[in-house]
């Protein structure tokens, strides 16, 4: 992706290049109290400055090549590595991607009055204007770098927030040595079968369990997608060598099933968690009364 293409003569572009170069030690300092570093660099100023520096440097980079509209351009790694951390910072404190492009932007006014000084001090207006406009296409460029890590950076964290609620919303609980359940509540998609899978398995292999409760108890409906990784469950957990049970299935479930001419018929069925606890002690040859059952059964 680029932005708009500028007519930048190459002679301009490693002018502006050189500028950076002679001019990084008071754009840094002047950047260091910029919003976007002074409030993820709190503990040191001369941290902050540190890395204005390296902003600094990776601009006149990409300034030197004359790419100065490709966010693909070899500077512009260095400041996504650089940028790109203090913007997911910023992104955590709430500010949304156009704000911190924002914040980015006004990183060029201090860079402008800079140039402008040392050029019109020269006397020559046409170079000074020449120069501007390659440090705007610059700076627009660098916006976009910005937009576009910080977007991605938010979506990062969205995936592992997803994965965090999901992996909260499937516990395997230990009932009994020997036995761990899956209460299931809610709406069952493939995402979150796979997690169910994964994370039951694991506590197969962690609790040593012979037995593994599948309770679908909350689970509204159940479709055919749904009933073929509740299978696949069942299945991966006896190749881990642990039976499987699925408690919990509610009439109107027990008749879609039906419907949709799924076999469950190798399946161990119960009706409630209880009933599954009962048969899984059973067969590790522990009695269990009716009236114990009935007590372990959650209200």
């Amino acid at each position: 992706m680029q932005v708009a293409e500028h007519d930048t003569a190459p002679g301009t572009a490693k002018e502006l290049a050189a500028f950076l170069e002679r001019r990084r030690e008071q754009i840094a300092q002047r950047w260091a109290d910029a919003a976007l570093f002074r409030t993820v660099f709190t503990v040191s100023r001369d941290e902050a400055v540190e890395a204005c520096k390296a902003v600094v440097d990776a601009l006149a980079d990409v300034a030197r090549s004359g790419r100065l509209e490709d966010v693909e351009a070899p500077g512009f790694g260095t400041v996504r590595d650089q940028l790109g951390r203090m913007a997911a910072a910023r992104a955590r404190a709430g500010f949304t991607p156009v704000q911190i492009a924002g914040e980015v932007a006004g990183l060029r006014e201090p860079v402008t009055a800079l140039l402008r000084a040392e050029l019109q001090d020269a006397g020559d207006d046409v170079r000074a204007d020449a120069c501007e406009q390659a440090l705007a296409v610059l700076t627009a460029t660098l916006r976009l770098v910005i937009m576009e890590t910080t977007v991605s950076a938010g979506e990062e964290l969205i995936a592992r927030q997803r994965q965090q609620l999901l992996e909260v919303a499937t516990p395997v609980i230990k009932l009994w040595d020997g036995v761990v359940a899956v209460p299931l509540i809610g709406t069952l998609d493939s995402a979150r079968s796979q997690v169910v899978m994964e994370s039951l398995l694991e506590a197969i292999v962690e609790q040593r369990a012979a037995y593994a409760i599948l309770d679908i108890t909350g689970v509204p409906t159940v479709d055919s997608l749904v009933a073929q990784h509740l299978m696949k469950t069942v299945a991966a957990a006896r190749l881990m060598g642990a039976e499987c049970i699925v408690s919990g299935i509610r009439p109107a479930i027990a008749q879609t099933i039906v419907h949709l001419g799924i076999d469950l018929g190798s399946i161990i069925t119960r009706a409630g968690l209880a009933d599954a606890l009962a048969y899984a002690l059973t067969q590790q040859g522990i009695v269990v009364s009716p009236r114990a059952a009935t007590a372990a059964s959650p209200r």
